[in-house]
């Protein structure tokens, strides 16, 4: 008997904008009020950070002992994610998700930690600020000038049952800042005139504000979509500008995008209906730069089938809440206004709660085309061909008679007449009305009169020719509106089919795009492609068992579990299947769908192959460098090896006497090859830890006076390196250990390409941002700035770099270390020739501000 696993513990996450501002505070709240209730509640890990209100919550509440870790030498602890586990308990408090773990943890990063807990049934309440959302690392960074190492995946969050704000102006944060209650006393004025500023916040309070309106915006719609909700809620402004494929599409989207500008956090959608009733004059290249307008605009391009343009367009705009429309005003003729309402008109007349605007243009008033097929073979247009058949024929012929026409004339009429009737309502109705005119000439033209019978074989040869002829014209006429109807669904599909390649091959997301296409196209409530597992019996009961079958992905509402779920269901292969919730499909559009099956399914190929050559690349990253370093011991290696060994063999032969000035040559030569094999094992070795992730640093307050001696001297260059240091330079934040590491790679480098009678230089300033720089200069042949990436790649050796020196890690290394402790490495040419590494580190108050986030 096998037991079901655990049902997954719900994750609660406490955003906030930035430090300080509430959010473990607000955890422990509901975890004492859920203690409270009854709720088995403990603590896993919280980060008081000092502060007594937070810490005065902390009573009463069981807190599970943290686990010590050992790691180069220095003490840590870290949540025992063991003992929560054996615990069991229903709720647990674990603070900082983005926090990285010593390394020898079980897991990397904490939210790790979280999804197991998750699977184990536990409850989570957890806490992150907004600059460690992964996505926005790169605009948190040019917003407050700190780097953010320590990121959480979107998906981690979006997957939270609950996201809550914990929101604070930045004046009170200031205050509470100034107050204490947030940093020590000692770190108040370099935080407020830093990370703390009112900009910095004020922004990232922004951020915050608008994920976390994103977030409910997306759940909204998941609501929507459950149940079953059309009508427009005007929880956020969307407007939906309607393109027909004109000229005047530029200006309509301009003016929905002043529209969408005046309202902050607007969202602007363009829809263009591609017709399956012969609308094909739709220029593609008006298309498609309007497309490129709207996504420069931050607008979005969709396109959908629809045989009722208007219908089409309100569908499109209340599936996604739109609150406002915007289109062209109408360019058809003054008959065809007074005749039938335009597109515009039945809009505003069936829009109920989504504002419309009519945006008059160039081309307003002007006729689109001369003529346009209706609606090919429909019911509709029979009844109304079969209603002219009954009413115009008789009509005709009284018209005639009234003015005493003869026979061919007659015969004429009504032969136009029959051809008007196949226009309108195809074979059916004409043949009806070719019957009928035959009948109508032999009652009252043909003698004898007023009679169905024919004296004269003549007439009756007249007759029989005007039905054959009007019966076979109808029949072309029918035939041909056929075929229009069938090309112009044909080029509408192909529209539609060519729309999301392109999508595709523009970079989107493949699989996702692909499958809100297909929802966009067809109308539909939700798209969902299974994937049948391997194991899976092919019997009757397949198509209805979820059990059997795995989503790969869904689009829309809820998705479907299995194939019988659905209103359509599309086999892409012989275990993936294209599932369509909403409505049935007619055979054209099964075509269609058939074909995004398949393209789903290639698309599906693509991401599964990409994701396993992501696999691969570290194992290749990881063979070339195992090629790399066999090469390096094979032939870098053996030089100062063997040199050592000569002179330590020379000195062992007894056969030969040396003078005390010799001896001591041969052991400063022996001396020089095992430093420089020491130099290069001990780089090969720090190069495999940086490969490997497992580099240890530790960040201290240093001056540069205590590591740049160090570093000369072991490179015995105190006398042929120039040093100067600004005597007013700050204290710096790094390892000293690993800036010793990167200084003497650096000046190695410099001494290897110097000439003799042009010393290598260092001097280092501070920088007004509070930065340090270390400029390590040399005067040799330099390189060309095209290779300045190139030249940080191990075992790399550029321009006349002789090679019996170095295996070409010394740089590379450098970067790498220089990376660990936050700082950077950037070439540039030397006046008069040569090459300028500069390194850049934080001083030490800024460092300091940035460890603290």
């Amino acid at each position: 008997m096998t037991t079901k696993p655990p049902v997954r513990g719900r994750l609660r996450i406490y955003l906030g904008a930035a430090p300080g501002v509430g959010k473990t505070y607000k955890a422990l709240e509901e975890a004492r009020r859920r203690a409270g209730r009854g709720t088995d509640v403990v603590l896993g890990l919280v980060e008081t950070h000092g502060r007594e209100h937070t810490a005065a919550l902390l009573d009463d509440l069981e807190l599970i002992p943290r686990k010590t870790l050992w790691y180069k030498g220095f003490e840590f602890t870290e949540m025992d994610i063991d003992a929560i586990l054996v615990r069991r308990p229903a709720v647990v408090v674990v603070d900082e998700l983005a926090h990285t773990n010593v390394p020898g943890s079980r897991n990397r990063k904490r939210w790790q930690d979280i999804d197991e807990l998750l699977a184990a049934g536990i409850t989570v309440l957890s806490t992150l600020n907004i600059q460690h959302l992964e996505s926005l690392n790169d605009v948190i960074t040019g917003i407050t000038g700190v780097v953010q190492r320590e990121t959480v995946p979107d998906a981690v969050v979006r997957a939270a049952e609950q996201v809550e704000l914990v929101d604070m102006t930045a004046e009170a944060l200031r205050r509470r800042l100034e107050h204490g209650n947030v940093y020590p006393a000692a770190k108040i004025d370099a935080s407020l005139h830093n990370y703390f500023r009112t900009g910095n916040l004020t922004a990232l309070r922004e951020l915050a504000l608008l994920w976390v309106a994103d977030q409910v915006d997306d759940q909204l719609d998941a609501y929507r979509a459950e149940h079953n909700i059309t009508r427009t809620w005007e929880a956020r402004e969307r407007i939906v500008v309607a393109l027909t494929g004109g000229p005047e599409g530029d200006t309509i989207v301009r003016r929905a995008a002043r529209i969408a500008g005046r309202t902050t956090g607007a969202d602007l959608l363009a829809v263009h209906v591609t017709r399956s009733d012969g609308l094909v004059d739709a220029g593609p290249d008006h298309l498609a730069r309007q497309r490129r307008l709207v996504e420069e605009l931050g607008g979005s391009y969709h396109q959908v089938i629809g045989n009722d343009i208007p219908t089409a367009i309100l569908d499109f705009a209340r599936g996604v809440n739109a609150t406002q429309l915007v289109l062209g005003a109408s360019r058809r003729g003054p008959i065809s206004s007074r005749l039938s309402a335009g597109v515009g008109a039945t809009i505003s007349v069936r829009s109920d709660a989504i504002d419309v605007h009519l945006v008059p243009h160039e081309a307003t008033r002007t006729s689109r085309r001369s003529w346009r097929t209706p609606p090919a073979l429909s019911m509709r247009r029979r009844l109304i061909g079969l209603a002219t058949a009954l009413a115009g024929l008789p009509a005709v012929l009284a018209a005639a008679l009234a003015v005493g026409l003869p026979l061919a004339a007659t015969i004429v009429l009504l032969f136009g007449a029959v051809i008007t009737v196949a226009l309108i309502g195809g074979l059916y109705p004409a043949a009806v009305a070719a019957l009928g005119g035959f009948a109508l000439l032999d009652y009252y033209l043909i003698p004898p009169k007023h009679s169905l019978a024919v004296g004269d074989r003549g007439n009756l040869l007249a007759l029989v020719i005007f039905l054959v002829v009007a019966v076979a014209v109808s029949a072309t006429v029918e035939m041909a509106a056929r075929r229009t109807a069938e090309a112009a669904r044909a080029h509408a599909e192909s529209d539609t089919l060519s729309t999301v390649a392109g999508s595709v091959l523009r970079g989107d997301a493949a699989l996702p795009a692909l499958l809100e296409r297909v929802r966009e196209t067809f109308g539909m409530q939700a798209v969902t492609l299974l994937e049948r597992h391997e194991d899976s019996v092919d019997d009757p009961d397949l198509r209805r068992d979820p059990d059997r079958w795995r989503i790969v992905a869904t689009t829309g509402g809820e998705p479907c579990t299995a194939p019988a779920c659905g209103d359509v269901e599309v086999p892409a292969d012989d275990r993936l299947t294209l599932v369509l919730r909403g409505r049935r499909l007619d055979a054209a559009d099964q075509r269609v769908a058939a074909a995004f099956a398949v393209q789903a399914a290639v698309a599906l190929r693509q991401q599964r192959l990409a994701e396993q050559a992501a696999a691969v690349a570290p194992l290749t990253e990881t063979d070339r460098m195992r090629t790399a370093l066999l090469a390096a011991v094979g032939h870098d290696l053996r030089t100062p090896l063997a040199g050592a060994m000569a002179a330590v063999t020379s000195m062992q032969d007894t056969s030969v006497e040396f003078s005390p000035e010799d001896r001591a040559q041969l052991l400063d030569a022996a001396g020089e090859s095992l430093t420089r094999l020491d130099r290069l094992v001990t780089n090969l070795l720090d190069m495999s830890r940086l490969q490997a992730g497992v580099i240890g640093v530790h960040l201290e307050e240093l001056a540069l006076e205590e590591v740049l001696p160090r570093a000369l001297d072991d490179l015995d260059a105190t006398d042929t390196v120039t040093a100067a240091i600004d005597p007013e330079l700050p204290l710096i934040r790094a390892d000293s250990v690993l800036l010793e590491r990167v200084l003497v790679n650096l000046v190695a480098n410099a001494l290897r390409y110097s000439p003799a009678d042009r010393h290598p230089s260092i001097f280092a300033t501070a920088a007004a941002d509070g930065a340090v720089r270390i400029h390590v200069i040399d005067h040799g042949p330099g390189i060309d700035p095209m290779d300045y990436d190139r030249v940080f790649l191990p075992f790399q050796r550029l321009g006349d770099r002789h090679n019996g020196n170095g295996v070409g890690l010394g740089l590379a290394l450098a970067r790498g270390l220089a990376e660990a402790m936050g700082a950077t490495i950037t070439p540039e040419a030397t006046p008069g020739g040569g090459l300028t590494m500069t390194v850049i580190l934080e001083g030490a108050p800024q460092a300091s501000e940035a460890a603290i986030w």
